[in-house]
């Protein structure tokens, strides 16, 4: 039975069993809605429900999602909690998400552990709260916290819950201390649907909409929430209920909600393979990071984080002198934003061993270089740590770009090398690449796979070409916007068309950030190999002769004088006036319409191409890298899911009529013509 119910001394026990995170199915709340009348006929002093294996409740059940709604529904289980004469606390330890929030809220009581968490963040997933929420939580917290938590989605501590009276107190056994309550003092306390609504605030309201619209623009669900919250402020408690409960279906069932349960589900499963499963990532105690640069610093303070032991290689003194200021900045934010404590960053100082001597790696069952994007160096570094790491350490590279079967077969054992592709900032961003060389051990896969979940990365398979999944399509991304800008718009016009569409920023304004030399050493990397009849764009190559190499040098695609902020450079829309000029190009203007368009389907007609060849293994893969790793909007479901609600035979047709300008950068992917004939998704292809 996933809801248990037993009685001692007039004390009801209700434990609500679905783990491993005890999901409400339509079980759980049908025993709930027993366990109210159970309660009520023992005519019981309270009842005390709490979840097993240390978790109160983490939302809806997944598997029913896409399915239409099943009796009982949680609005009227929690109205029978909220209403019955026997009075409920909540014993929360873990987490209460969601639906478990919604429990806890519909409870007469509160208790919390210390380490528990609670929240409502059901916006992150396209919908709104369901079952009371947006009418308990403003009630019992006030409007601007309410309005805070149910739009943005971000779950609260203890200790903040307690402080804003979402609960009644902290207690390090939540049950014993529901136990110990005094009759009295609990029959005092009101139910929750009886607290009055707080007063309408409209300045509260405006601001929270701006805020809202400026950092979540395109998404539906926050801007939802807001105006069912304050709707419900002047409707009485049952009518709020209502009017929560036709939104909260509606928006269910619309085309964001489902691209964000599409990432849920790719996001959870993204998991080791069969092959690669019985990871030894567990025994895993020394890590090994040669380089401590930026990258080299993010990777080796996520190693520190996920409590490894970590030594830091660099080439001489003033290179590990470096490598501390850099692991030392990453250490003073993480304390200043209150994510580590004193206490841990000294641990992390404890654990971290900076050196020039490559024998310090002897104990080591894993190392990363992170060394840049030239050959020799990693030949001449992996080299040195083969010679010295035990025979069954595992050999990892953060290439970018760079052939790893090339780098393998200078090894003695190939076997031993994969890629592990982490991306800037290595500490803080999700996506972990692991590269499949050739001759790649299953073991060692398995290791990256493992790695990644001790790091709380998601792991995408990739297999090897110029920039793997992520920057292969990165690259091509940047070719369409170039060929956009040189033919008829400016780089400020195509960030905005972008920046419109979900990104956090345009391609132009994110190159700035990086640097121009980085791309501008790919491309001439790439230079003896380049198809002599793709069309090359020599704008970028003219701003690095110019000097202009983004905000390092507070000049690129943008200016940034010295407030900070960035302004349209002239100059630069120039640029491509003249090479349009040279070109012999007659430039139009393009709509933020046809920008987005051309964009979006050169990075579908390429990422179409690296599932054909199997670099990666499937679609929902290729939407991981592109939400977690580039930024594509979550809310869109990733770039391949996106594609899907285009239609493939929408898409060919139009990557068609720009091949009859460009047939070579527009070619069309044979796996979209495949598919499109076969009438199949992209989410249903898979590699050649």
């Amino acid at each position: 039975m996933q809801v248990t119910m037993h009685s001692e001394d007039h004390i009801g026990y209700v434990t609500v069993s679905n783990p491993p995170v005890n999901a409400i199915g339509q079980a759980v709340r049908q025993g709930l809605l027993e366990a109210v009348r159970w309660a009520e006929r023992s005519r019981l002093d309270r009842v005390i429900i709490c979840g097993v294996g240390g978790v109160f409740a983490a939302g809806a059940d997944a598997k029913e999602f896409d399915a239409p709604p099943l009796e009982p529904h949680l609005p009227e289980v929690l109205n029978a909690i909220d209403e019955s004469f026997v009075p409920w606390i909540a014993a929360i330890e873990g987490v209460a998400l969601g639906g478990g929030a919604e429990i806890a809220m519909a409870c007469r009581m509160r208790i919390m552990a210390p380490g528990a968490r609670i929240g409502l963040p059901e916006v992150t997933l396209g919908v709104i709260p369901g079952a009371g929420g947006t009418a308990r939580l403003p009630r019992l917290v006030g409007l601007q916290k309410a309005v805070e938590m149910i739009t943005m989605g971000k779950p609260i501590g203890a200790q903040e819950a307690c402080s804003a009276g979402l609960i009644h107190a902290v207690e390090e056994d939540p049950i014993e201390a529901a136990f110990l309550v005094n009759s009295e003092a609990l029959g005092c306390i009101v139910p929750t649907w009886e607290y009055h609504a707080p007063a309408h605030d409209p300045d509260l309201l405006h601001m929270a909409r701006k805020k809202l619209q400026a950092k979540m623009a395109g998404q539906e669900a926050p801007l939802r929430a807001l105006e069912v919250i304050e709707a419900g402020l002047s409707l009485p408690f049952h009518d709020a209920l209502a009017q929560e409960r036709r939104a909260f279906l509606q928006l269910k069932t619309g085309p964001q909600a489902k691209a964000l349960r599409h990432i849920f589900f790719a996001q959870r499963a993204a998991k080791a393979p069969e092959p690669f499963k019985g990871s030894s990532a567990s025994e895993v105690q020394h890590a090994v990071v040669v380089g401590g640069g930026t990258m080299g610093a993010g990777i080796a303070y996520a190693l520190l984080a996920a409590g490894l032991h970590v030594t830091i290689l660099e080439a001489d003194a003033a290179g590990l002198q470096r490598a501390e200021d850099n692991i030392g900045k990453i250490i003073a934010a993480s304390l200043q934003r209150g994510m580590i404590d004193a206490a841990r960053a000294a641990d992390h100082r404890s654990r971290m061993t900076l050196s020039t001597q490559y024998g310090q790696a002897a104990t080591a069952q894993v190392a990363i270089e992170a060394a840049f994007e030239d050959m020799a160096v990693k030949h001449d570094i992996l080299a040195k740590l083969e010679a010295v790491l035990p025979a069954d350490a595992v050999l990892a590279t953060n290439t970018s770009y760079l052939d790893v079967n090339e780098m393998a077969a200078r090894l003695m054992d190939p076997s031993r090398l994969i890629g592990l592709h982490f991306f800037a900032p290595a500490h803080i961003m999700k996506l972990l690449e692991i590269v499949r060389a050739e001759k790649s051990s299953d073991r060692a896969i398995a290791l990256g796979y493992g790695l990644a979940k001790r790091l709380g990365k998601v792991p995408v398979l990739a297999g090897v070409c110029d920039g793997f999944i992520g920057n292969r399509i990165l690259a091509r991304y940047r070719e369409a916007a170039d060929t956009v800008f040189m033919d008829g718009s400016t780089p400020w016009e195509v960030d905005e068309a972008m920046v419109a569409f979900g990104y956090a920023m345009g391609p132009y304004e994110a190159q700035d950030l990086s640097g121009l030399d980085i791309a501008h050493a790919n491309r001439q990397r790439q230079a003896p190999t380049r198809d002599p009849n793709r069309r090359y764009i020599p704008i970028a190559d003219r701003m690095i002769e110019l000097g202009k190499l983004g905000r390092k040098t507070s000049a690129g695609w943008y200016r940034y004088p010295g407030g900070g902020g960035k302004v349209e450079d002239p100059i630069v829309a120039d640029l491509a006036i003249e090479e349009a000029h040279f070109a012999k190009i007659s430039r139009t203007d393009y709509s933020g319409q046809e920008i987005r368009q051309m964009l979006v389907l050169a990075m579908i007609n390429e990422a179409a191409d690296i599932l054909h060849a199997g670099i990666a293994q499937s679609a929902s893969d290729i939407d991981l890298v592109t939400v977690f790793g580039y930024g594509f909007p979550r809310w869109r479901g990733g770039l391949m899911h996106y594609a899907d609600s285009l239609g493939v035979e929408t898409i060919v047709a139009q990557l068609e009529v720009l091949a009859q300008e460009d047939p070579v950068a527009w070619k069309v992917s044979p796996l979209l013509r495949s598919c499109a004939k076969a009438g199949q998704s992209l989410a249903e292809a898979r590699p050649k």
